[in-house]
């Protein structure tokens, strides 16, 4: 193990659990009080050992995009970012044509992608049916609703996050876009506290929320925006040349055109809450 917090590497022997990495609980809490290692967060788990496999679900893809940009030109603006590395999942990926309907399944793929590169889970990246027959199991939505290309929202994720990975969510509701900036202060606290993607969703349009740049003097804020309308290749120069990953700022358009955040619109901001555990 080589735990980002220490300087050196730490060889850890653990009896045979099998999947069930809650078995292990006490021992890597004892472990975390013995290294010095914080309490809140997984860092000597099974899936954390430098031999590890690579998860198939990301082959091929592009890992933190947001690295790749320039500075958002909020002059004194404080930076809240997404902690932890993440996926980006976007429209038409592994072969599956979801342009036009998906983007609140490819913003959720991202988020959980989140979970599991950083330890909170060993399960794989749900698809599309997945997704679909997870809501009409729990009752959400009717049998129809499998192998539909009907959207889904904020609150069918947080049913989601919950039924999966036992993971609960908070909601922050804009009345309209123009609110959005009102609660950057809000948005702020939950990157610093959380450090796990938010959801947008509101209107027809669903987008990743990576983090904000926030001057509390002057209220002057960008939105650091990861954009799953993308259709095309693993590009990462086409797709910060694209915006479809950059800071945006109210008034701003949508990298496939139009407003990003519709003044007349209804939001919910979906912001998983990590787990305290290890």
């Amino acid at each position: 193990y080589s735990p980002d917090l220490l300087s050196y590497v730490v060889s850890i022997l653990y009896p045979d659990v099998g999947s069930d990495e809650m078995r292990l609980f006490k021992r890597r809490q004892a472990l975390h009080r013995q290294l010095l290692l914080p309490l809140d967060r997984p860092l000597i788990r099974l899936s954390n050992a430098m031999s590890s496999g690579a998860n198939s679900s990301f082959a091929k893809k592009l890992m933190d995009v947001h690295k790749a940009l320039k500075s958002s030109g909020v002059k004194g603006g404080k930076q809240s970012l997404v902690k932890g590395t993440y996926c980006y999942f976007h429209y038409m990926q592994d072969r599956f044509d979801d342009a036009g309907w998906g983007c609140a399944y490819r913003s959720l793929q991202t988020i959980i992608s989140w979970f599991v590169l950083n330890n909170y889970t060993n399960r794989k990246i749900p698809g599309h049916r997945e997704i679909q027959q997870t809501l009409v199991s729990i009752g959400d939505k009717p049998a129809t609703f499998l192998g539909s290309k009907q959207w889904i929202g904020a609150i069918e994720i947080s049913f989601i996050l919950d039924t999966l990975l036992d993971i609960s969510s908070k909601v922050i509701t804009f009345n309209s876009g123009a609110e959005i900036p009102t609660k950057a202060r809000e948005i702020a606290h939950h990157f610093e506290t959380q450090g796990t993607p938010i959801m947008i969703g509101g209107g027809v349009l669903a987008y990743t929320l990576l983090g904000i740049d926030y001057n509390e003097s002057t209220g002057e804020c960008a939105f650091l925006i990861l954009d799953p309308h993308y259709t095309e290749g693993e590009d990462i120069d086409k797709i910060c040349a694209g915006t479809w990953v950059g800071w945006k700022r109210l008034g701003d358009n949508a990298a496939a055109g139009g407003d990003l955040f519709v003044k007349t619109a209804f939001y919910n901001f979906l912001c998983p809450q990590r787990p305290n555990t290890v």
